[in-house]
């Protein structure tokens, strides 16, 4: 019989948002934090740039606030966006307080700038910010007696009560995977915060670690909540181009210290698209660089900041310059070869100012969830600051609700008698890499209604093989992970057809230009009925 666990707060991801939950949490409650792999598998772990928070005198909220606005493309929440920003200088004294040592200079923080930024407001810690900060916050829950971290567990599904009959609708839990042992096992809980990041892995190429398979998104549609502008997935202009860097990225900072973009021959080309150049957002130069490789037939372009000191360079980015060397690549002297990689999902669960979802006692926070905070592109560096907020908010309202008394019933553990083992994985592993080179060759940077119809046709085929598959074998990890992925490509591509416009990361050339009017958030309401092809029985 599979192994069943009861805790007062369950937390799904073991990033930034969920490790910064977990703490708030902990002096009130039992919490239980599970971690697909390790805190180096997450995308928190990964993060280079920093956390944007206005705390120089010479800045302010309302430049903070109208840079995400304008990043956003007119679909920024101003509620959410002002009390995120206002928030800020508070999450950062959490952190030190816990013991995050950013960079100072003169004993004041020493602040960069990237794109996007009106004003230097990014604090950092070298070119290792979410290192930093994971590596912080893991050590403080792993000395807390109220907190146990659980590595190697891959949910499977949200429970929710109304599917199991004269319950109302209401999460309790979730069934994860043990990846160790095989096992599935039941994990109960009266609140549930999902912190499984974002989804950037349905991509080929990405600079996310290979847990980014949208996890979080899937179950909480499958649960029944709210999908958001899932169309606005942001490719970071900037990945490292080499055979053997896998998806290393290289930092929005390394343009905002006066790096430049430039063609094979030596030609800068980004003053042509933007008068913000090198430090116009994500979207404007991912798709300038796309422009330019398809123009020329080029693999890449390059990122040159040699003509800054040597020292400059390897003090403030001693980690990339020490992984371009290893791949025989002196920043100090010649350009870094790059091309763009998808990077973040704008869009996810919709969620309120709390993390609150559709589903009652299931919250959403960090890149999971779609806050509003985003809008159609996010601004560099406020992701790890979201996480932060939300985190914080959503303990707070978690908080308030411990003393109130939940009847929980004993949830029916995973049934697996009428399945068999597969011998054939190599189907699984043909479908992984099919659905990830169809989004990129057509759900990429350029879309067209065509590419965007291509991409559903190969969909429905592939959810018929998942379905089946598994609903007659054994679930492993990547048989998860990828219909995982498969209910998230189908939530990108129906909104992508649904936006009749191109608007910050939404770019389709059937549809050029941004429309006069703001076309509201496209939504689609959560699917409960995928929740019957899980397996368990009473």
């Amino acid at each position: 019989m599979a192994q069943r666990f009861s805790t007062d707060v369950l937390i799904i991801g073991g990033g930034a948002a969920g490790l910064s939950a977990a703490l708030q949490l902990a002096e009130y409650a039992r919490v239980t934090v599970l971690c697909k792999g390790d805190i180096t598998t997450g995308s928190s772990h990964w993060a280079q740039g920093g956390v944007a928070a206005v705390t120089a005198p010479e800045d302010s909220f309302a430049a903070h606030v109208q840079d995400t606005l304008d990043a956003g493309a007119g679909l920024c929440d101003r509620r959410i966006v002002e009390m995120t920003v206002e928030s800020a200088p508070a999450a950062i004294a959490r952190l030190a307080q816990l013991g995050v040592d950013f960079d100072r200079e003169e004993n004041e923080f020493h602040l960069t700038r990237e794109g996007g930024h009106s004003a230097r407001r990014v604090l950092h810690v070298a070119d290792a910010t979410g290192k930093a900060i994971t590596e912080t916050l893991t050590s403080r829950v792993l000395d807390h007696p109220n907190i146990e971290l659980i590595n190697d567990r891959l949910a499977i599904d949200l429970i929710n009560l109304s599917k199991l009959g004269r319950y109302p609708s209401r999460c309790a839990g979730a069934y994860v995977l043990n990846r160790s042992t095989g096992h599935v096992e039941v994990f109960q809980a009266p609140f549930v915060v999902l912190a499984t990041g974002g989804a950037s892995k349905v991509y080929l190429y990405t600079s996310n670690p290979d847990s980014s398979t949208g996890d979080g998104i899937a179950m909480a549609w499958r649960a029944g909540c709210r999908i958001a502008n899932m169309e606005f997935n942001q490719f970071h202009p900037t990945c490292l181009y080499h055979p053997h860097a896998g998806s290393y990225l290289i930092s929005e900072a390394v343009r905002g210290e006066g790096g430049v973009l430039k063609l094979p021959d030596g030609e800068r080309f980004m003053p042509r698209f933007d008068e913000r150049a090198e430090l116009a957002p994500r979207d404007v130069v991912a798709r300038a660089i796309d422009h330019e490789m398809r123009r020329l037939g080029a693999d890449c372009v390059q990122l040159d900041i040699s003509h800054r000191r040597a020292e400059f360079i390897r003090a403030h980015f001693p980690n990339i310059a020490e992984r371009c060397m290893a791949f025989g690549i002196d920043i100090t002297r010649e350009a870094i070869p790059v091309v763009p990689a998808a990077h973040y999902t704008c869009g996810g669960v919709l969620v309120d100012r709390f993390g609150r979802t559709d589903l009652p006692n299931l919250y959403a926070i960090g890149e999971v969830s779609y806050t509003g905070l985003h809008g159609a592109n996010r601004l560099a560096s406020n992701s790890l600051l979201e996480c932060l907020v939300f985190a914080y908010n959503a303990a707070q309202k978690i908080k308030s609700q411990l003393d109130r008394p939940f009847d929980l019933p004993n949830l029916p553990h995973w049934d697996e008698s009428q399945v068999t083992d597969s011998d054939e994985s190599v189907v699984i592993a043909h479908n992984w890499d099919e659905l990830r080179r169809f989004m990129w060759d057509y759900v990429g940077i350029v879309r067209t209604n065509k590419r965007l119809q291509r991409a559903q046709h190969r969909i429905d085929l592939l959810k018929q093989e998942i379905n089946e598959y598994y609903a007659n074998y054994r679930i492993s990890d990547d048989l998860i992970e990828l219909r995982n992925l498969l209910h998230v490509a189908e939530l990108i591509v129906r909104s992508a057809l649904k936006r009749t416009e191109s608007r910050g990361l939404h770019f389709n050339l059937d549809y050029p230009h941004t429309r006069n009017q703001v076309e509201d958030t496209i939504m689609f309401p959560g699917s409960i009925d995928h929740f019957d092809m899980l397996k368990p029985t009473a």
